[in-house]
């Protein structure tokens, strides 16, 4: 009897141990992966389409998450306090590589000047002083430039065929973004080459934002938000209001259109995400960040919201619709 229990418990502990062992291979397995860090300046359903087009274009390239990469996300929801933290977890837990975007990366590099930072979405990495070359950054970031402040005049002449009589323009972006205050700064000079008069909307937080529309008030044709994690957290906060005070809005990005806008032109950021994932595979097969020169937009997105449009009393020219790459309805 005593053989035949210990029989039966060895089998048993044999079959446990069988269950068990997989479970920690595969943790360890699990351990052993290259990790990626990735600081989403915004929330994960703003990053949505952006994070796709990244882990696509990562697949395609042999990184597949779960087995062959390991990938953490972390959320800033616009909170600039944030982003240092996210950057401190990411070093307690050493991922081996960190993708963010220009607002989060002074922060990141504040943190680590080890761990390679690539960011996918930057507007001006020299001027900002990410990185001290576009051609040899010379230290542990690169990147993708987004210059948004080079299509600001694109931006304006589109409004102004959309808005007929465009004569007096609300400008809003927030003041404790350097990138913003540059784009601002941009924008007030293109309008003004147009002989548009600008008034500057500065916030610096959610709450800043319904008071900024009670000082546009009979001041502004047309609204120019500029795009950063701010506006973009809260992008149907602001178009509903523009909406309210019959304001026509350009932004930079489709999503904030899909989200109520009027109209963007910008950089099409899935494939700046696309294209950061390449700067990744080549960083995780061996290549310093050094040596990856800063790259630029080659695709941008004319997007127009025709519901948008009706409820505002406007009629796109048939012109606008033709060189629209996207028209929601």
């Amino acid at each position: 009897m005593a053989i035949g229990i210990g029989r039966r418990q060895f089998i048993s502990a044999l079959g446990g141990a069988a269950v068990a062992w997989p479970i920690a291979a595969r943790a360890q397995q699990a351990a052993k992966l290259p990790t990626i860090g990735v600081l989403g300046t915004t929330t994960s359903a703003t990053w949505s389409q952006w994070d796709a087009a990244f882990v696509q274009r990562l697949h395609e390239l042999g990184w597949i998450e779960g087995r062959t990469v390991a990938i953490e996300y972390r959320w800033g929801e616009g909170h600039n306090e944030r982003y240092r933290e996210i950057a401190s977890e990411f070093v307690r837990i050493n991922v081996d590589i960190i993708v963010t975007t220009g607002s989060a990366v002074v922060a990141t590099k504040q943190v680590t000047s080890t761990i390679p930072i690539v960011f996918a979405v930057a507007d001006d990495p020299l001027g900002a002083g990410l990185v001290t070359s576009l051609a040899r950054p010379e230290a542990n970031v690169t990147g993708l430039s987004l210059q948004q402040t080079d299509v600001a005049g694109k931006r304006l002449e589109l409004l102004r065929e959309i808005v007929p009589g465009l004569r007096r323009l609300a400008i809003m972006g927030n003041a404790g973004n350097p990138g913003s205050v540059l784009q601002m700064k941009e924008a007030q000079t293109e309008a003004r080459t147009l002989g548009v008069e600008v008034t500057m909307v500065e916030i610096r937080q959610a709450d800043d934002i319904a008071p900024a529309f009670d000082t546009m008030k009979d001041r502004a044709d047309a609204l120019y938000v500029i795009a950063d994690p701010l506006a973009d957290s809260n992008r149907v906060r602001i178009n509903s209001l523009a909406l309210a005070a019959r304001l026509p809005t350009m932004h930079g990005q489709r999503g904030n259109v899909e989200a109520g806008g009027l109209m963007s032109y910008g950089a099409n950021f899935p494939d700046l995400f696309r294209r950061a994932a390449e700067f990744v595979d080549k960083i995780l097969r061996g290549a310093k960040p050094a040596d990856l020169p800063v790259e630029q937009p080659t695709k941008f997105d004319l997007v127009i919201n025709l519901k948008t449009a009706k409820t505002l009393g406007l009629t796109v020219p048939g012109t606008v619709l033709a060189r629209a790459d996207d028209v929601i309805e």
